[in-house]
């Protein structure tokens, strides 16, 4: 039961009797008057119990953007049903307070619109949907809350998808290319032509060249159909937070690995490569592979990493590197979205990388902090002396570990949380072009 501010008025409205009949027989009458106007009021209001509640809500929507969660409430009974709704979600999900009353006629139905603006990825749970039912007076109203539920999957906000057009350009081109004059590993035949001066000797087929009157030479395409996995790491390093100097917001390092592998995932699929995805620390998270239908990998991997969360352990490297084996048979191209930590490489990833860059061709996507570049500069007090020195201990040290990680064979990309992406779509064309994949 809930009471309007009609009921306090109504009750102030009692100070005229009173001062005409000042007893106390006066205001008890009063006061009992407007209680059996209460109970008449609630009487006749429609039970909510008998009202049909009914929710309509999108399966998914983007980080940012809006979703409308919308309610069709039925009046199955003979009485005109007048009801305000709440329709209850988690404060993550930004839903808006409006409330506007409903008349519903008997036999009839009306709607109500909840707008839903979420601020985190994941999947969103509505809670009860709270129904109040007024009586013809206005005095007094049933409430009840009615289980309706609805599942709203938040997916990320892809902000990085701008930097696709020139990326698919660029694609386009290289494929358009016609020869790639150097031959490594994962490019193919594409067709013969005269030798011309700066053709690599290599090249030359001397059976074809027999058979011709001029010397023959191969040309060769990046290979299609090749497998790429990209293995995110969601431990300790992924909850750490970055940016927040003025000029960028703070957000996850993970943040920026889904952004990675989102503009990745679309680009190979574009590329014709098999795309499949891993997300691990101590334990696998999400394991996604390469389904080869067309349209299919971008909302796989937005689908699965809308759920990515990061955790506060250290990632199983060797759990990784049996993972890598398992779903990659053949050399692939491997993208650890992770970081070089020189306190942790040699107990971690450096424990298993010469085996990956071995059998893989591995590139390691390593998101810098913009903030440390603004700390490093400051030199106005004491403490921020120790912060600057400190923070250019852990640069160079980091910049001495990627040298020796590139020794390897391995390639190191690393760029703030805005241009990681597309830095790491750009070494993936790179190692196209130079037929390495």
């Amino acid at each position: 039961m809930a009471i309007t501010g009609r009921v306090p008025l109504l009750l102030l409205l009692g100070v005229l009797p009173v001062l005409a009949w000042p007893a106390p027989v006066t205001v008890a009458g009063w006061v009992l008057l407007v209680v059996a106007a209460c109970g008449v009021d609630i009487a006749i209001a429609v039970p909510p119990a008998l009202l049909v509640v009914e929710r309509e809500l999108p399966a998914s929507v983007r980080l940012t953007e809006a979703a409308t969660s919308r309610l069709r409430l039925g009046n199955p009974s003979g009485r005109v049903a007048r009801v305000r709704v709440r329709d209850a979600w988690a404060p993550s999900a930004g839903a808006g307070s409006d409330r506007p009353p409903l008349r519903v006629a008997p036999g009839e139905s009306a709607g109500q619109s909840t707008l839903l603006r979420p601020s985190r990825r994941g999947d969103l749970a509505a809670a009860a949907v709270t129904v109040r039912s007024f009586g013809p007076l206005g005095l007094a109203a049933r409430q009840a809350s009615l289980a309706v539920p609805g599942r709203l999957r938040v997916l990320p906000e892809f902000r990085s998808r701008t930097h696709l057009p020139y990326r698919l350009a660029r694609l386009r081109e290289l494929d358009g290319q016609a020869s790639v004059y150097v031959r490594g590993q994962g490019t193919e035949f594409d067709s013969l032509r005269e030798y011309a001066a700066g053709d690599d000797v290599r090249s030359i087929d001397w059976r074809a060249s027999a058979r011709s009157v001029r010397t023959m030479v191969r040309t060769w395409r990046p290979e299609r159909d090749r497998q790429v996995l990209l293995v995110l790491d969601t431990s300790r390093w992924a909850a750490g937070r970055i940016g927040g100097d003025g000029a960028s917001p703070d957000q996850l390092r993970l943040d920026a690995g889904i952004e990675a592998c989102l503009l990745l995932g679309a680009l190979g699929e574009a590329s014709g490569d098999r795309m499949s995805l891993l997300v691990l620390d101590r334990t696998v998270r999400q394991r996604l592979t390469g389904s080869g239908r067309k349209g299919s990998v971008l909302a796989g991997f937005a689908d699965s990493l809308s759920l990515a969360e990061p955790v506060l352990a250290e990632t199983d490297w060797s759990l990784a590197a049996a993972e890598v084996g398992r779903l990659c048979r053949q050399r692939s191209l491997v993208v650890l979205v992770t970081g070089l930590d020189p306190a942790l490489f040699a107990e971690g990833l450096g424990t298993v990388l010469p085996g990956l860059a071995h059998d893989h061709q591995v590139v390691i996507a390593h998101v810098t902090d913009p903030a440390e570049a603004t700390r490093r500069e400051d030199l106005g007090s004491v403490p921020a002396v120790y912060q600057a020195a400190a923070s250019w201990r852990l640069a160079l040290g980091t910049r001495a570990l990627a040298e020796r990680v590139r020794r390897l064979g391995v390639e190191v990309v690393a760029a703030d949380p805005d241009r990681l992406a597309p830095a790491v779509c750009d070494a993936y064309l790179a190692l196209k072009a130079a037929g390495r994949l």
